[in-house]
Order: structure tokens, then sequence, then C-alpha cells
């Protein structure tokens, strides 16, 4: 009996994720920006970086899929994204973050100083990212600006450009940052 259960549950999904033109792969949604509270991290040693093609550093997408904020929207971009001082008015406390960082290193086995990375979102504040789900947030090895940086600003200037669909971009940036660009043509 759990089988049809199941199925018939996937079957909505699909067709209510389908209906709200959304495909099954999206990045999921996060809680969006609330009342921060240090968010528990995966378990100590149980990430692992991946290499790119080009050599950079991307997030095990089994620890860091990257996550969304459920207010930003093709509808919303004027007044989240798209709107100066967005994403410094949605940013987690640094006490958050740090207590985060912290525990994020130890689940990606990172032993190098703190202060040499970067706690970074993967799906960018620019381009709607959750600010503080644990599924969006990666220790980041290397300097900060990084490469990374440039490929989220471009994205977000496409997307409030209304060049790149939201959805395009964010699904391209969280599948890896390094094609993002080439990605969407």
């Amino acid at each position: 009996m759990r089988r049809p259960i199941t199925l018939v549950g996937t079957v909505i999904f699909v067709a209510t994720a389908l209906a709200c033109g959304h495909a099954a792969a999206d990045v999921p949604v996060g809680a969006g920006p609330t009342d921060y509270s240090v968010q528990q991290q995966p378990a100590p040693g149980s990430c692992h970086y991946r290499s790119a093609a080009t050599g950079d550093t991307l997030p095990d997408p089994a620890c860091t899929p990257g996550a969304i904020s459920p207010r930003v929207t093709e509808e919303t971009l004027d007044t989240t994204i798209c709107r100066s001082g967005y994403t410094k008015s949605i940013r987690p406390p640094k006490d958050i973050t740090e207590a985060e960082k912290r525990a994020n290193a130890a689940a990606y086995g990172y032993s190098g100083r703190l202060s040499e990375v970067e706690y970074d979102h993967l799906v960018p504040l620019s381009l709607g990212g959750d600010p503080n789900d644990a599924r969006n947030l990666w220790v980041e090895p290397g300097a900060s600006p990084n490469p990374k940086d440039g490929i989220e600003i471009r994205l977000a200037q496409l997307v409030c450009g209304r060049t790149v669909p939201l959805a395009a971009a964010q699904q391209a940036i969280a599948a890896d940052w390094t094609t993002a660009l080439t990605s969407l043509g």
C-alpha cells in the first residue's frame, strides 16, 4: 500500500511543480529571511569538495545543493534582488554565520585558517539564494573576492535585465558555478 501512496505523492509533486513553471530538478526552497538562528550543519567529515574542469573548487552536492528564498520570484525582482541594498538587508548577523562557518568547515574537513576562506552562498543572495539555509552555505577555499563573485555579479545583471530567467540562473550556478554563464548561452 505504501508504494501507490508514494507514487500519488510524486505525481502530485511533479504536476504541481510543472504547473508552477518549475522542473523537478529545481534548487531546494529554504525558509527565506527570518529571525536568524545558528543552523545545524552536516556531520564532521561528511562533505567532500569536488573539482570543476577549470580546477576551481565546487561544493559537495549532497551537502550543499543550494537553496533559494521563497520571497524572490520573477514577480518580485524589482522589490528584492534588483533593488539596491536588498542583499545587505537580509544578510544573517556575523555571530550566527561565524558559528556555522566553524561547523561547516568541520563538515568539509577543512582544517586551515577560517580567515582564509569564505562562508559562501552557493546560490548568492543577489540571485535569490536563501540567506541562512545550511544547504546553501559552504566553506569556499580561497580568498574573497574570488572568480565566483564576478560570475554572480554578471548573472544578477542578466536576471535584472530580464535577459536570463531567475530560475535558470539559480539552477546554473547551483549545478556548477564555473560553467553557469556558458550553460545559459
